[in-house]
């Protein structure tokens, strides 16, 4: 692949697509050339990149013809249709949905986790689901380590994991909210100002589990690469603009303390510690919003379990970023080379 390659990114007026533009201008990311890619709504209109404006595209299945890496935030429906179609133009596509990640044959890659996978795609790797991200970044060093046999968590997931529609409902509902306003909501099921409900995907009738939980367990199992570790998870939508917090409790196969989970993640990959209890300040949305890393705090004993196996913490990570187009712009820069971690 070129050192200087021909990027494609599909749903590139979508906030994820908004944030692979930023981040590779941020990291610089060589890019030879840009092809922005939307809907054909969004056909003829411009974005800036580099000092160039770029003409937006719409996607079709010409569009790959000459491109070398595939960027996709487009859904899942758009992910199945038009990503083969990439590869078999000649891609490698790094998608950004649900579509490809529990395909054996598809590497669903962190960096920081499991990075050598990429060297084994077959044209396509996909990015984790935000949640899971958010969780399995701290995780990773601590299992690692001692084995992590069980994990509960509970998510407070903002507006920003639904897409920009959803924020800007946040922001509209919770200003006439204010001003004492009618407001119908059209992107998200419940009223949003205000309140908070259950994360808003379909809910299995049988399991009682929706499927932003599902994937959590699922997605778990495939990066770590242990199907016996028990995952129980809550994932809830709160009235936050942007970057998703998780309360984490955590059993290993030992005993472990705070200071040997301190210790861990001092200095571990894409983790930030923020634990001050005196100053009972501890990771929080505002301040996770544009970092690229996981905020980790409130690392505590977990006063359930008696054994001494167990920890309980707090995490915060920016959904656009760690959550989606950072972690994809991170795979996109080992794609050339033979990864070995």
């Amino acid at each position: 692949m070129s050192n200087y390659p021909v990027v494609a990114i599909a749903g590139v007026t979508g906030a994820v697509g908004a944030e692979f533009i930023a981040t590779m201008d941020r990291r610089g990311f060589r890019v030879g050339r840009l092809k922005a890619l939307a809907s054909a709504r969004s056909a003829g209109n411009t974005i800036d990149f580099r000092g160039q404006r770029i003409v937006i595209e719409e996607l079709t299945e010409h569009s790959f013809a000459g491109v070398d890496i595939a960027l996709f935030s487009a859904g899942g429906g758009i992910s199945r249709k038009f990503a083969p179609i990439a590869v078999k133009a000649g891609a490698v596509v790094v998608d950004n949905s649900s579509a490809f990640r529990m395909d054996p044959d598809v590497p669903l890659v962190i960096p920081e986790i499991n990075a050598r996978r990429i060297r084994e795609h077959k044209g396509i790797v996909a990015n984790p689901n935000c949640a899971a991200i958010t969780a399995l970044v701290p995780l990773w060093p601590i299992h690692r380590a001692n084995r992590i046999k069980r994990v509960i968590l509970s998510t407070y997931q903002a507006a920003s994991g639904a897409g920009a529609a959803a924020m800007e409902e946040l922001v509209e509902s919770t200003r006439a909210s204010l001003n004492g306003e009618a407001y119908q909501q059209k992107v998200l099921p419940h009223p949003y100002a205000f309140n908070l409900f259950s994360h808003n995907t379909a809910i299995d009738p049988a399991t009682g589990y929706n499927d932003e939980e599902t994937k959590v367990i699922q997605e778990t199992r495939k990066i770590l690469e242990d199907q016996r570790i028990a995952v129980g998870v809550t994932c809830v939508r709160v009235p936050v603009l942007r970057a998703h917090c998780e309360a984490i409790t955590f059993e290993c196969e030992n005993p472990i303390t705070e200071h040997d989970v301190r210790e861990l993640l001092s200095g571990a990959p894409g983790v930030k510690i923020v634990d001050d209890r005196v100053k009972n300040y501890f990771p929080m949305p505002i301040d996770a919003s544009g970092q690229d890393d996981v905020l980790v705090g409130r690392i505590r004993k977990d006063l359930s379990d008696p054994t001494g196996h167990s920890i309980s913490m707090f995490v915060a990570a920016d959904q656009l970023l760690k959550g989606a187009a950072l972690n994809a712009i991170q795979i996109a820069e080992l794609l050339p080379q033979r990864v070995m971690a």
